[in-house]
């Protein structure tokens, strides 16, 4: 009996055994799969961060050797006897012993090299038999981290910084105050024809703004705006057809029960906005104000067509093309200028990250 008991437990949670077996394979997939995407996301980050601490000569090495910013080790010493000390490189040099010792190439030669050993010098120069090429050489980890104050100078980031971080702020500023207005226009008042005029603001998204580049452009020339930030920043005040209908999406789902509440006791169309629709919407608020300085601080053409001829007005993205065309034979510092670039709107992602990615959710999943 009790062996019949012990099997017929055992078939009774095989199933359970099986299905947490299947459950373990899969999470264990998954999450495989998961960091592989991110290993290959991360990879040209990663690459970029090791061109931007390494020299010229170091780059050229890694391209058949280590990828690691390495330098080789030298040692001084007078091997000519004029009182001067004279730098010479360190190999690792097989002895007839068996063993491996470190030491300074003196004399390089094809069939016999003079070698010094960098422990004791005193004891004189060392005949080695053997093609030297075919030794290691000697290197340390050495990152050139003075890169990037070199490219900072270079760039007069603090100048670019601060034109792109203008721009960027103001124009959110306006895009904030236009697109919360319309939005809650549209999510809230009875407007006649509202949704043909909600229709025909969406289909806006669809025109390209190759079309409306010449007379745009004409516009502001007509009026004395280029050259200025001001078709930068001042556009952003007329709201735009993405942000509002992230907002208005955002704002019908508030229950309408809170305005009536507050108009019940007194409030008004503007102090329903300010008191109930805003503080509830930090999350979508915040999304499109991220949404507007990511896009301000990666906008390329307007400020080169706008801002031509005016390299003290210009913002981020032109500068740094600008120094990529003229120090293109400098890897390192173009590496190093594009990594400085994106610190900003990184930092704004990882610090805002939770309302962030809860205003994405809400405004672009539940309706």
């Amino acid at each position: 009996m009790a062996a019949a008991s012990k099997e017929a437990k055992s078939v009774n949670t095989s199933p359970f055994y099986s299905h947490q077996l299947r459950k373990f394979a899969i999470i264990s997939i998954m999450t495989m799969f998961t960091f592989m995407l991110v290993f290959l996301f991360l990879l040209p980050f990663a690459n970029m961060s090791l061109i931007s601490v390494k020299t010229t000569d170091q780059i050229t090495e890694g391209a058949t050797g280590l990828i690691w910013p390495m330098e080789p080790i030298t040692f001084s010493y007078d091997g000519d006897g004029d009182g001067d000390l004279d730098v010479y490189d360190q190999f690792r040099v097989p002895m007839p012993d068996g063993t491996i010792m470190q030491l300074a190439l003196v004399q390089p030669g094809r069939q016999t090299s003079q070698f010094l050993d960098t422990a004791n010098p005193e004891a004189g120069l060392i005949t080695w038999e053997g093609n030297w090429r075919g030794l290691d050489r000697v290197t340390e980890l050495h990152p050139h981290f003075e890169n990037f104050s070199t490219a900072w100078n270079m760039l007069d980031f603090p100048k670019v910084f601060r034109n792109t971080l203008v721009i960027a702020l103001f124009g959110m500023v306006g895009t904030l105050l236009s697109s919360i207005c319309v939005a809650y226009a549209f999510a809230r008042f009875p407007i006649p024809g509202k949704n043909i005029w909600f229709i025909i603001l969406i289909g806006t998204i669809i025109l390209p703004s190759q079309v409306t580049l010449i007379p745009t452009y004409a516009f502001f020339a007509k009026i004395g705006w280029t050259g200025t930030w001001l078709p930068l920043i001042v556009p952003h005040f007329f709201a735009n057809a993405f942000n509002v209908f992230l907002l208005r999406q955002f704002f019908m789902t508030l229950p309408r029960e809170l305005d009536e509440a507050a108009m019940i006791d007194g409030a008004g169309p503007f102090k329903v906005l300010t008191s109930v629709i805003i503080p509830q919407s930090w999350a979508a608020i915040i999304a499109v104000g991220m949404f507007h300085i990511i896009f301000a601080w990666n906008d390329y053409f307007n400020p080169l067509i706008y801002l031509l001829g005016q390299p003290d007005l210009l913002p981020i993205s032109v500068a740094v093309q600008q120094f990529n065309y003229q120090y293109g034979p400098r890897p390192e510092l173009v590496q190093a200028t594009s990594l400085m670039a994106m610190v900003l709107p990184v930092l704004l992602f990882l610090f805002a990250q939770k309302v962030f990615m809860r205003g994405v959710v809400i405004t672009g999943v539940e309706k």
